[in-house]
């Protein structure tokens, strides 16, 4: 039989646990299979656990980022191909990917089936919320970010979703003697969430200013070496270290424009198929953020596109993917306490404790680059 390539962008928690999945649990059925997975990183990296680990001492690099490529050698030779690099440019009518490899140039990738889960960066991508670049590029960020962290008196962080919320309570928790502020465009917390009191309160417990219904629109660096940030209503703070969590990006330049929907990120249908690629081509992840990015729903996509490709290799129908089965939001500050929800129900700052706080999922790290949780 001829072989049946499925070629994975992205080497995030989504593109790793397809390539797993389809490893593991279709591979032995179908042995003429080979699964080529692109990364742009050389490592996996579990940011979720980042607004702690810039917080200096508190979690090794190892926690957060391992490498993919050990990985993937429990898999019969010739059934994965591991490639650092990013894709520039899809040709869906050729079904080829071009990549620009971190070591031998331009190389064209054909495929079979194609999955994008290239993710998201942060619009400001020195932060190290996200991973926008090679494994030195946030060992580098992560590093950087501590350290200024460890010098500065006075911090902004901008942006009061779950990573702002998050960063200014690691923060204050850990440093009693700075003055952080937490700057919120929006008069609520996360977005209005039905936690937003309760996570109001933590922070104003733990003497994180907060001020609400004002974005910053600028920065300036001084003479002195401070950042003078300038408000929406046309205020200005001067703070030592400014830090935006705010902004998602799709990492989607190298797509067909007929590929993503009016936010530039993959559109999809119920299958999860790419509606534009019709049959061959699946997103699933942050680059689709629907209905929002988080792990779960991560987790409950990939298995649903694993599934469809393994029914799509049999010349079977497609199924809808369905979502985690319970909307949960957990929001940690500090290392003891939270807040948070599973569906309408008010989660006990314990619960998020022992269910996220306690390692913010780094046990979950090794976990996703050898496959043992799936």
């Amino acid at each position: 039989m001829p072989e049946k390539t499925v070629l994975v962008l992205g080497g995030s928690l989504a593109g790793l646990q397809i390539t797993h999945r389809l490893l593991k649990h279709t591979l032995p059925h179908e042995p003429d299979l080979k699964v080529i997975l692109v990364s742009r990183n050389s490592h996996f990296y579990w940011n979720t656990a980042s607004v702690r680990a810039v917080i200096p001492g508190l979690i090794k690099d190892e926690e957060l980022l391992q490498p993919i490529e050990p990985g993937l050698g429990q898999y019969p030779a010739g059934s994965v191909e591991f490639i650092v690099g990013a894709a520039t440019q899809v040709d869906k009518h050729a079904k080829t990917v071009e990549v620009e490899t971190a070591s031998s140039g331009s190389r064209t990738l054909r495929y079979d089936y194609l999955v994008l889960a290239t993710g998201a960066r942060a619009a400001d991508t020195s932060m190290p919320w996200k991973a926008s670049g090679t494994y030195e590029d946030c060992v580098e960020a992560l590093h950087r970010t501590a350290e200024r962290i460890g010098r500065a008196s006075h911090i902004v962080v901008a942006g009061a979703g779950a990573t702002g919320v998050e960063l200014a309570a690691e923060i204050r928790f850990e440093y009693k003697d700075k003055t952080v502020v937490l700057l919120s465009a929006d008069e609520e917390l996360v977005g209005g969430d039905s936690t937003a009191s309760a996570l109001e309160w933590e922070l104003v417990h733990l003497g994180v200013e907060i001020k609400k219904g004002l974005r910053s629109e600028g920065v300036e660096e001084l003479d002195d070496g401070k950042t003078q940030v300038s408000l929406s209503t046309g205020d200005k703070i001067v703070t030592d270290l400014f830090l935006p969590t705010m902004g998602l990006v799709p990492n989607t330049e190298f797509l067909p424009a007929e590929y993503l929907d009016d936010k530039k990120f993959a559109d999809v249908d119920a299958e999860f198929r790419v509606k534009a690629a019709v049959e061959d081509t699946w997103a699933l992840g942050d680059v689709v953020s629907k209905p929002r990015p988080s792990i779960p729903e991560t987790d409950a996509q990939a298995a649903g596109v694993a599934k469809n490709i393994d029914l799509a290799l049999k010349g079977q129908t497609q199924v809808p993917i369905k979502g985690y089965p319970v909307d949960v939001f957990l929001c940690t500050t500090g290392r003891h306490r939270g807040a948070g929800r599973l569906g309408w129900f008010r989660t006990p700052s314990i619960a998020v404790w022992a269910i996220k706080g306690r390692t913010l999922g780094t046990e979950r790290t090794a976990k996703t680059v050898n496959g043992t949780s799936l």
